[in-house]
């Protein structure tokens, strides 16, 4: 309970941090995608039209799935090197703080959520009893999510190159990543190529669930669900195995 206490806290105050002084608030949660959204839509709808129907609704889920995830792994990558006064105290649960940067995206991920459903009831979608398990895939995503940012950030402490090479990465997964456009337009060959990121299958299976209002790939979350209970403990322990450097590295 104690442990819950002070992640709320400290998602509270990453929330405040993130936006003080701003005018806007929370409202920058929303209008970064929705900007990229207008971006795709003018390109692909009107310079170079690509055949997806409901583009609005399959361009703003995945940037939603794809913003929780890109946005979580690189903050919490610096997030041991950002927060070098709650880690010199003694005592402190330094692995608290990934999960503390996952969960402010979590949040940020359900903020939005609203303005999905506005531009699927346009799009004239239905919400299906299949909705129903969106939670299960929110429950992945996070524990996935947590496990990837456990050995990112402690490697980052003694190697500050981390970050900025996981910042190429990550914009080399966004272009290969189906966001804003139809993964059945990618060459069948190179299908397997793009199932070998999960966040693949995790985009897909929402839109499954949201948009086309149909069950997803039970069997492929299946493999992903025991990959990410497999890697979460292995990456929580090259985190614990670091985290005693900690204090000498920063």
């Amino acid at each position: 309970m104690q442990r819950l206490d002070l992640l709320r806290e400290l998602v509270i105050r990453d929330i405040q941090i993130l936006y003080k002084r701003s005018a806007l608030g929370l409202a920058w949660t929303l209008i970064n995608p929705l900007l990229q959204l207008a971006v795709f839509a003018f390109v692909f709808q009107l310079v170079l039209p690509v055949n997806v129907p409901k583009y609005s609704s399959f361009v703003f889920s995945g940037l939603l799935v794809w913003n929780w995830f890109q946005s979580s792994l690189f903050q919490a990558t610096g997030v041991i090197t950002n927060n070098r006064a709650l880690i010199r105290q003694p005592g402190f649960p330094a692995a608290i703080l990934p999960a503390v940067t996952v969960t402010t995206g979590l949040i940020h991920f359900t903020l939005a959520l609203p303005i999905l459903l506005v531009f699927m009831s346009i799009d004239g979608i239905e919400l299906k009893p299949i909705i129903l398990a969106m939670p299960l895939l929110l429950a992945l995503q996070f524990v996935l999510t947590v496990s990837l940012t456990y050995p990112l950030a402690a490697i980052n402490v003694t190697f500050r190159d981390t970050q900025h090479i996981l910042g190429v990465i990550l914009q080399l997964l966004f272009y290969l990543t189906p966001l804003f456009y139809d993964l059945k337009s990618v060459p069948e060959n190179l299908r397997l190529v793009y199932h070998l990121n999960p966040i693949v299958l995790l985009v897909e299976s929402y839109r499954d669930i949201l948009i086309q209002g149909v069950q997803p790939d039970w069997m492929a979350l299946g493999i992903l669900s025991a990959l990410s209970v497999v890697l979460l403990p292995i990456g929580h322990q090259i985190f614990r195995r670091q985290s005693d450097r900690f204090v000498e590295e920063l």
